[in-house]
């Protein structure tokens, strides 16, 4: 926005943008330079004397309207064949603070009017503040994509008995982090349970929240406690932290010897199953209210055979739920997608199901994808 409206408003023919971190010199922005000129000043210790470190080190703005005014007060400066003739140093202060400077160059001589002088002074404020905001931005967002990345496990257990697959996309907007999870937990030599979930939101919040269910499924499922109970229990412990978000989540506890597995749903989107008849099918589980709406909410739970050669599909609303998509057919699509792929490997078989969302330019919502499947062990 700088380079391609500000300066040319005011006549002028370059920007760069030089913040003083741990003691030096950084650019971090820049445009119409010669290519590898201004990177030349990148590091620059804040001892030199060059009007780029004082407007770094200063909150008072310069303005040099020719070479030889510049050169008279900074003779020792280091020669730049730029083609400039007039420059514009302006101090940006964010929040009191002094992180830098905004420099204006003109290819001829400018004189600089006191109205002038008076709105590029402002102009350097709003342009800290924007790099304040942008700062904070990518802050946050590296705090919520490293709470998510170690949340979501890096590797599904190994469980004679059970082959499983997963696949995560992250959404394209916003913070581009969000409250999907999912997790495979190993609760005892023939029992494993099988749980996924999404958290409303696409920020810090949302991933924290995530963690935390995570957390306390896994603790609820080491009790050995069933589908129903280990929902029933999270949902009054979301209560319980005083957080206006809500989750959906889909709990299935799996029993390899008996190869039978019981489910509970909390407005969790169906999941599907791929039989050994070829077929593939929408489960309809009996579904409670979202976690975090009624503390006391009840969660009705089914049961699912297993037989050898049975794939069971989960899946956040990512997946199906995009703006201007009808969702049953959307869970139609997939369905015949499963269909036709369900006796492929796995990952094969995981790849299709996030073919479409994968090409996608833009996902408004983040994709968790989790594939069991019941074998010989």
């Amino acid at each position: 926005m700088v380079s391609e409206q500000i300066v040319p408003a005011f006549g002028g023919q370059a920007v760069a943008v030089l913040l003083a971190e741990s003691g030096r010199l950084r650019i971090v922005g820049h445009h119409g330079y010669p290519p590898g000129l201004v990177d030349r000043f990148d590091g620059t210790p804040l001892t030199e004397a060059t009007p780029g470190v004082r407007a770094s080190t200063s909150p008072v703005p310069a303005f040099f309207e020719s070479r030889a005014e510049l050169e008279g007060l900074y003779p020792d400066r280091p020669e730049t064949r730029d083609g400039m003739a007039a420059w514009a140093y302006l101090p940006l202060v964010t929040s009191r603070r002094l992180i830098g400077t905004c420099v204006l160059a003109f290819a001829e001589q400018h004189r600089f009017s006191t109205e002038e002088r008076t709105i590029l002074t402002s102009l350097g404020g709003l342009i800290a503040q924007a790099l304040d905001r942008a700062r904070l931005y990518d802050t946050k967002l590296g705090l919520a994509r490293g709470l998510q990345d170690s949340l979501l496990p890096h590797a599904l257990p190994a469980v004679p008995g059970l082959q499983t697959s997963a696949r995560y996309l992250p959404g394209t907007e916003g913070m581009d982090v969000g409250g999907d999870f999912y997790d495979i937990i190993r609760v005892g030599p023939d029992t494993v349970a099988v749980v996924i979930g999404d958290v409303e939101g696409h920020n810090v919040n949302a991933a924290a929240l995530m963690g935390q269910i995570r957390t306390a499924v896994r603790a609820f499922a080491a009790a050995d406690a069933d589908p129903s109970t280990v929902l029933a229990r999270t949902n009054r412990l979301l209560a319980d932290l005083d957080t206006a978000l809500l989750a959906s989540c889909a709990y299935l506890r799996v029993d390899l010897s008996h190869r039978v597995a019981w489910l509970a749903d909390a407005g969790h989107p169906v999941p599907l199953l791929y039989g050994p008849d070829g077929r593939a099918r929408p489960l309809e589980p009996p579904s409670g209210v979202v976690l975090n709406v009624d503390p006391d909410a009840e969660y009705p739970q089914m049961r699912i055979d297993l037989p050898i050669g049975t794939t069971l599909v989960l899946y956040t609303d990512g997946l199906v739920d995009t703006p201007g998509a009808d969702l049953d057919q959307a869970l139609a699509d997939l369905t015949a997608t499963l269909a036709r792929h369900g006796g492929d490997p796995l990952d094969q078989l995981a790849d299709a199901l996030v073919g479409r969302a994968r090409q996608a330019e833009h996902r408004t919502d983040d994709i968790a994808l989790l594939l069991v499947r019941s074998v010989a062990r």
